[in-house]
């Protein structure tokens, strides 16, 4: 089984910036966003994660950033997109801009009902990201808190969602290793393909989340390690194959 992997290219201020557990603030610049997709895309790359900090936080949004990258890459690599997709409009701005996916946060736990719809009608172009502290979810850029981990992914299962984006909030951008033992619970309680996110440091974590792969695991977002250049994109895709 290889595992697909999902370089992240985050946006703020229109610029490329990488976050420590998703703390607004805590922002390191790496430049131009078109810059680092191009980048990844070039390393070889099938898919890329993008994602739109401002409209996470409510701090306005970089709609035509993103547009931007989708309109010069999309035909040589899948994008799906995230951040602040929580209503129609945003939704179909997303899709309309030529995402392959688009993965719904905060608004899956405010409000199951149009999560409900979107994922009925949209199928596996729609996403369910799970930012997780303990087994509590965390939701509005993880500043609140979104409710029991297994009850919403009950729920979500009975609607059928086909895939989740599972981060544990502690580790993300803090280079400290994927959390495993929550990426085997996740998956192991559904049906739905399994994307891991956040703490991924080294290749042997790649190896780990491989390990899973059975229980339906098949991809991995990378962020802080190919920025801090602890391995290169290369390298990951060698493993994941």
């Amino acid at each position: 089984m290889s595992l697909t992997l999902l370089p992240a290219v985050d946006v703020r201020d229109g610029k490329a910036v990488r976050l420590r557990q998703g703390e607004s603030g805590s922002e390191t610049d790496y430049g131009s966003p078109l810059e680092a997709a191009r980048t990844w895309v070039e390393s070889g790359a099938e898919w890329i994660h993008l994602v739109d900090l401002d409209a996470a936080f409510g701090t306005g949004n970089n709609r035509d950033q993103l547009r931007a990258i989708v309109k010069e890459l999309g035909d040589k690599v899948n994008i799906e997109m995230s951040g602040g997709v929580r209503d129609d409009a945003s939704l179909d701005a997303a899709l309309e801009a030529g995402a392959a996916r688009v993965t719904i946060g905060t608004a899956a736990l405010e409000n199951p009902d149009w999560t409900a719809s979107v994922i009925k009608k949209y199928g596996d172009r729609v996403a369910v990201g799970l930012d997780v502290r303990g087994h509590t979810l965390a939701a509005r850029g993880w500043v609140k808190e979104g409710g029991d981990l297994f009850e919403t992914m009950k729920f979500l299962d009975s609607v059928g969602c086909s895939r989740y984006v599972v981060t544990d909030v502690a580790r993300d951008g803090m280079m400290s290793g994927p959390n495993i033992e929550l990426l085997r619970e996740v998956a192991s309680r559904t049906d739905a393909k399994v994307t891991a996110s956040g703490g991924i440091s080294k290749l042997d974590d790649l190896r780990n989340i491989k390990e899973l792969a059975e229980l339906g695991v098949d991809a991995a977002i990378l962020g802080k390690s190919l920025y801090a250049r602890a391995f290169t994109l290369e390298e990951a895709l060698e493993v994941a194959r």
